[in-house]
């Protein structure tokens, strides 16, 4: 069994030293291989003893080898989704639902993602940046519909502040209808 993390006792790595986390693992693959019924209570015992003095990875090889199964897999690390990744997806997409409301933490978690995500490593970088973009795209509408509204307003006050104004020098609007 490759107890200390893959190192086989062959090749002078069996000779460094175990850890405790090490032992512990072989004191877990001795306890399963005695629940099986691979091993009797004796043969169990001795072993345990054997492992939790073991000071090397062939001192671990040794108690564990002649077990079926000895060989353990690398554990496979699986990349997780960032949650505020997820957030930021999500409340840029609410801004169609509920209005500007969810758009200023659009923009706060998709940042914070993105920045967790280049530390971490994890995944959800798309879903970060079309938080972002959703976001931004929503203030930035938001700015041109206030620009406009302003212009607007600007141009209506001033048209009825000024009857005249914006019509060529001698050219009058025509008169309002009676009443």
């Amino acid at each position: 069994m490759a107890v200390g993390h893959g190192y086989p006792a062959a090749g002078g790595r069996g000779q460094m030293r175990a850890a405790d986390a090490d032992r512990d693992r072989a004191v877990s693959f001795l306890s399963t291989a005695y629940t099986e019924g691979r091993l009797s209570k004796d043969e169990y015992d001795t072993r345990l003893e054997s492992a939790l003095s073991a000071r090397t990875y062939a001192d671990l090889d040794q108690v564990v080898t002649d077990l079926p199964g000895a060989r353990i897999p690398p554990v496979r690390h699986v990349t997780r989704t960032n949650g505020l990744a997820v957030a930021s997806l999500a409340c840029g997409l609410a801004q169609f639902v509920f209005g500007p409301l969810p758009t200023i933490p659009a923009i706060v978690f998709g940042h914070v993602a993105r920045h967790q995500i280049k530390r971490t490593g994890e995944q959800g970088a798309g879903m970060a940046l079309a938080g972002l973009l959703l976001g931004w795209a929503a203030v930035i509408l938001g700015i041109i519909a206030i620009a406009g509204l302003a212009a607007v307003v600007a141009t209506g006050h001033a048209v009825t502040a000024h009857p005249h104004a914006g019509f060529p020098a001698g050219f009058a609007p025509p008169p309002p209808p009676p009443p």
